[in-house]
Order: structure tokens, then sequence, then C-alpha cells
């Protein structure tokens, strides 16, 4: 197989998980502002798929090149270790589709990623010091959105302590430019990763020296990420938008408020985040800092287990999709 059928084949089922990934994702950015009834469905869906293709090109590719270039070491990487990535990746975002649960399409990748590489050329070959960036990344966000939605929901309830109901539709519109700033720090950490990894097929197969992103990459990638939002999960945004606590526009105000400047935040230092942890740890904060009984708190316990398991699963279910591409490449991967 000629290295341009394998560029092609490496593009599509990358734009095929970008599809998944904004298809998957669009609920972290519509959920609140729909189940608050401040936008309608269809309106929802189409600025956060305009506002996710603008991402990228407002805000830089620094999270492209921590995926690319600083998970596994370059000797270690060949187009089969990309797609299997890609593949496992893509395959685990379709199975919790189906079931409706949120879970990170960051993990998912990275845990592909490594699962690949593991098993191509051994533990050896994975960069412990990105590894470990990722992992920080992916850690501290959740439990940043969720303390950050605390103190702006109290800050907000303190603010409109003596406000009328008329206040419900000033915080209506507000989540029309919180909602909007979160779209566009989605597209600028969501669609990098799949930046990254197209980057990373170019580098193994000879197209460019040395690693970098093209603008063309750029354009298609930030294209699938929003054809993905256009079209909608709605399992998901169902599970966020409606199973926690019933959502009032303070709420998808204040979570959407905070989930943004988190994920602009990492965006902009090159940290990928799981942008459905964060929305679901600061729609949690937003109704725990009004009430704690409030929240279902039952809820994330499936999720968690969730995001628990997906680098483990990701992981071990590449293992086995890089060897049998290396068996159907007839071991020219590389």
């Amino acid at each position: 197989m000629s290295a341009l059928t394998l560029l092609l084949v490496l593009i599509a089922l990358a734009l095929l998980f970008d599809f998944l990934n904004g298809f998957h994702d669009s609920a972290n950015v519509v959920a609140t502002i729909i189940a608050s009834r401040a936008m309608s469905a269809r309106g929802a869906l189409a600025l956060a798929a305009l506002a996710n293709l603008a991402g990228p090109f407002l805000l830089g590719v620094a999270v492209a090149e921590t995926v690319g270039a600083e998970v596994v070491q370059a000797q270690a990487l060949s187009i089969a270790v990309v797609l299997a990535a890609l593949l496992a990746a893509s395959l685990w975002n379709v199975a919790t589709w189906y079931f409706g649960i949120p879970v990170s399409s960051s993990h998912a990748l990275v845990g592909g990623i490594v699962g690949a590489a593991a098993s191509a050329s051994g533990f050896a070959a994975i960069q412990t010091s990105g590894l470990w960036k990722i992992a920080l990344a992916l850690i501290v966000s959740p439990l940043a959105g969720f303390v950050m939605s605390v103190v702006i929901m109290q800050a907000t309830l303190w603010l409109l302590r003596d406000a009328t109901p008329k206040a419900n539709v000033a915080l209506s519109r507000a989540q029309v430019l919180t909602a909007t700033a979160l779209a566009l720090a989605h597209g600028a950490n969501d669609a990098q990763k799949t930046m990254g990894v197209i980057a990373m097929g170019l580098l193994t197969l000879g197209f460019i020296p040395a690693f970098y992103v093209p603008w063309w990459v750029v354009v298609l990638s930030a294209s699938a990420i929003a054809l993905g939002t256009a079209v909608g999960g709605w399992r998901i945004i169902r599970t966020l938008g409606t199973r926690f606590y019933r959502i009032h526009p303070i709420h998808g105000f204040t979570s959407q408020f905070a989930s943004a400047a988190v994920i602009l935040g990492a965006s902009l230092a090159g940290g990928p985040v799981s942008t459905t942890q964060v929305v679901s740890m600061s729609i949690l904060g937003a109704g725990a800092a009004e009430r704690k009984s409030k929240v279902r708190w039952s809820v994330l316990n499936d999720i968690a287990v969730a995001w628990a398991l997906t680098l483990p699963a990701t992981a071990l279910l590449a293992l086995p999709l890089y060897h049998l591409i290396e068996l159907m490449l007839g071991h020219g991967g590389r």
C-alpha cells in the first residue's frame, strides 16, 4: 500500500474520529442552554458548530503539539500505531454514545496512542513527562471546573439576591455569550487532538520533515468537529441537561462560564483536557453551590466509572488492533 493511500486512510479515520468527537461532545456545549430554554436546540447546535469551527484559528494549536509530539517517542511512531489509536478511540466513542454515557474523547485517544505504541515498541516508547502533563491537565481541570462553578454561582446568587424573576431573561441572554465562549474553547482543545494525530501520520509517512500542523489539517479537523457538533448527540444531551437536576438559566450561565474559563486556559497552555469532565463537574458545582441536596449525585457515579474505564479500555483495545493493522499492511506499517 502506497504512502499516499495510507495517508488518505489515516485522514479519513481521523476526520471520522473528529466528527464523532463533535457529535459526542456537542452535549457539553449545548446541554445546559437547551435545558434552561435559553435557546432552541437547533439554534444552540448551529451556534456551537460555528464557534467550534473558529476555535482553532483564534486560539492556536498548542494542544496538537502536546498530543502529537510529547506522548510517544518519534522513533516508536508508525502509521499502524496512529491508525490503531484512532480506531480504538472511535469504537469506544460509538459504544459509549449508544448507551448515552458522556465519556472523555481525550482519554480515549491518549489511551489508544499509549496502547498501540506499547504494543509496537514496549512501554519504554512512552514519554512519561508528556503523559504526566496530559494526566495533570485531565485530573486538575474537572476539579477546577467544579470549584470555579461553585464560586461563580455563589457570587451570582449574592449579586442577584434582590433581583426579580426578570433576571432570568438577562441570564438567558448571557448564556448565548458563555455558550459561544465554551464552544470556542472546545474547538480549540478537542479539534487539536485530531490535528496532532494527522501530523503524526504525516511525519511517519515522510510527508513533513519535522512535527508541525499544516494549515489544511487545521481546516479539515475544525470542519469535521463542527459538523459533528451540528448533528448533535441527543442521548448525551439528555444526560447532562436533565439527569443531574432541573437546570435554570442561572445554572447554565454559571456552569458554562466556569467551563469556558478552564478549557480556554488549558488550550492556551497546551493541556488537552476532557470537555466532558469539565462541563459535568461545572454543572454539579453550580447545583451544589445552591443546595447540595439539589444534585442527583448517583448519576455521577455511573459517569465516573466510564471515565475511569476509558483510558485502560482504549489502551487494551488498541493492542490487538495494532497487530491486526500490521498484519493487513504486511508488516509494512512503518
